[in-house]
């Protein structure tokens, strides 16, 4: 009987120790979802017609040039970002009525590592965000999403569960552009590898990442 219930005390322990990790990890996401966006608040009251990266830690992590013909580039990416994760009040609330030149979207990956939305699902949550990007700007950029790499630092049933959602993902995201009057870049062929850990970009990859989101931007550059 004692074995019993130290066995179920271990348990117990063990229990309230995940559940206080998770509660520790989604306090840490809350705390750093709220210092960028008093960065952001902060940064782009001092500038006028961004243009502006919106995406999870891929964008977070970019390096992109300061500015494109005369618009500064602003990184307005978060860590852990997909498309429910309010992104769209986010940043609207940290662009406190101010519009923007352009907003690139980069997002993707953790609807499909994450969640595992289906195509349904990440269209209707992504068309959501457009809407509400659109009262900030009349360019809004979709971008496509990077593959998977192979790495021992990526579960190989977590790569082989999602590469098929983010090809899904990017096929339906030409035909949601259009529909939502937003403009689809496409990212080019990227070399294998491209990632440091199977998700997040090498030097590499990042090169043809940035100019993909530059190529997409530039739209922000024609006066009409």
């Amino acid at each position: 009987m004692n074995r019993v219930l130290i066995g179920l005390a271990v348990l117990a322990i063990g229990a309230v120790s995940v559940s206080a990790s998770i509660v520790k990890k989604q306090a840490f996401a809350e705390s750093h979802r709220r210092s960028r966006q008093t960065i952001l608040y902060y940064t782009l009251s001092r500038i006028d017609h961004p243009i502006i990266v919106l995406g999870d830690s891929i964008v977070e992590a970019s390096t992109l040039p300061r500015e494109l013909c005369g618009h500064a580039i602003v990184n307005a990416g978060l860590d852990g970002a997909s498309t429910t994760s309010d992104l769209g009040g986010w940043l609207m609330d940290a662009l406190d009525g101010k519009p923007a030149a352009a907003i690139v979207i980069a997002l993707g990956i953790n609807d499909a590592l994450g969640a595992a939305r289906d195509v349904p699902q990440f269209e209707a949550n992504y068309s959501s965000l457009v809407a509400t990007l659109s009262k900030a700007t009349a360019r809004v950029i979709m971008l496509g999403i990077p593959p998977l790499d192979a790495s021992p630092r990526l579960p190989v049933e977590r790569r082989t569960k999602a590469t098929p959602l983010i090809d899904s993902y990017n096929s339906a995201l030409p035909a949601l552009a259009v529909r939502n009057g937003a403009t689809f870049a496409a990212l080019p062929s990227l070399p294998t590898p491209h990632t440091i850990d199977g998700v997040h970009l090498s030097a590499a990859g990042y090169q043809l990442w940035n100019e993909a989101v530059l190529k997409g931007a530039a739209v922000s550059c024609d006066p009409t």
